[in-house]
């Protein structure tokens, strides 16, 4: 808890004007400022709070696309369901369709990923994991090169905006309270499958034999992680590696039981993205970096960590 109220209080305080602890016990004062009003609670109480929602919706993800294919490689970036959600949104984006047209167009492009996961993945049990991960890396790259080519032909009065959008933004202008809501449901309900989940992560075999609906399951875990990467995605772009380090520290910290891993990822999901989403904002203020770049400088050598203690 002491870690997300400091960084709160780095989301708060920091940026292209920072302020201390005194101007912010005079935000409800008699001497209010009302320019520092607006800062904080127009501005950027919006921003840290959806932007621990994004870190909370991707840790999820990762967490159970991990359980999905076993393999701590696993995240939506990887497997390709945020380049899918990515393509959709900003084809939306491109056309100029209403917002809720890139939400559509982000649900639509994880589902579809989602589903040729399943399609290309067809075999045994025995192998099946492998080929999740392998087929999800080389649509990863797919949707990389469709995504380039949307770049290439959009106008290039649209084409700034859409490049920041898609290395991660986080200018929020109001607080997400339905991605909120999409977050707390999905967590209460996974939480009372942990059990599944827990017989699941150590072989489909197992779990079959137990009594475990595998094939049910296995939709399951497609639908949530999609629909988790799609809200995400639409809020903030594609923004990698959440989904990929923060399930795998918890972990490695002993966690192991989804009943502690689920909850433990959303939490420390969001407090690594107010993280990083501070830095973004004052290492080199007045410029502001895309969150997603500051993600990647720690995400890449941890992936390449990952892979090299990986068996795949």
């Amino acid at each position: 808890m002491l870690a997300l109220l400091g960084a709160v209080w780095l989301g708060l305080s920091n940026g292209s004007a920072g302020f201390d602890a005194h101007a912010l016990a005079s935000l409800w004062g008699d001497d209010s400022n009302q320019t520092l009003q607006i800062i904080i609670l127009d501005l950027r109480l919006p921003r840290v709070v959806n932007a621990f929602i994004v870190g909370g919706l991707l840790a999820l993800a990762g967490a159970l696309i991990q359980v999905l294919i076993r393999n701590p490689l696993g995240d939506p970036y990887v497997l390709g369901i945020s380049g899918g959600a990515a393509f959709g949104a900003l084809l939306a984006l491109s056309l100029r369709w209403p917002g809720w047209w890139v939400e559509t167009g982000a649900i639509a492009g994880a589902v579809l990923s989602a589903f040729l996961l399943v399609v290309l993945s067809r075999g045994h049990l025995a192998d099946r994991s492998s080929r999740l991960l392998l087929s999800g890396i080389v649509m990863a790259a797919g949707w990389g090169g469709v995504i380039t080519l949307l770049l290439a032909l959009t106008r290039q009065q649209q084409l700034q905006g859409m490049m920041f959008w898609l290395m991660g933004d986080l200018q929020f202008t109001s607080i997400s309270w339905g991605a909120a809501a999409i977050l707390l449901l999905l967590l209460f309900i996974l939480w009372f499958l942990a059990p599944a989940l827990d017989l699941f992560a150590q072989g489909e075999t197992l779990a079959g034999s137990v009594g475990v609906d595998v094939v049910r399951l296995h939709w399951i875990l497609f639908a949530c992680s999609s629909l988790l990467t799609a809200t995400a995605v639409s809020m903030a772009g594609t923004i990698g590696f959440v989904g990929l380090i923060v399930p795998h520290l918890i972990r490695l910290s002993g966690h192991a039981g989804h009943r502690q891993l689920l909850p433990a990822s959303v939490f420390l999901g969001g407090i690594l993205l107010l993280l990083a989403d501070s830095a973004s904002r004052t290492l080199f203020a007045p410029i502001q970096v895309p969150v997603g770049v500051m993600l990647a400088l720690v995400g890449v050598p941890v992936f390449l960590y990952l892979l090299n203690r990986s068996k795949v």
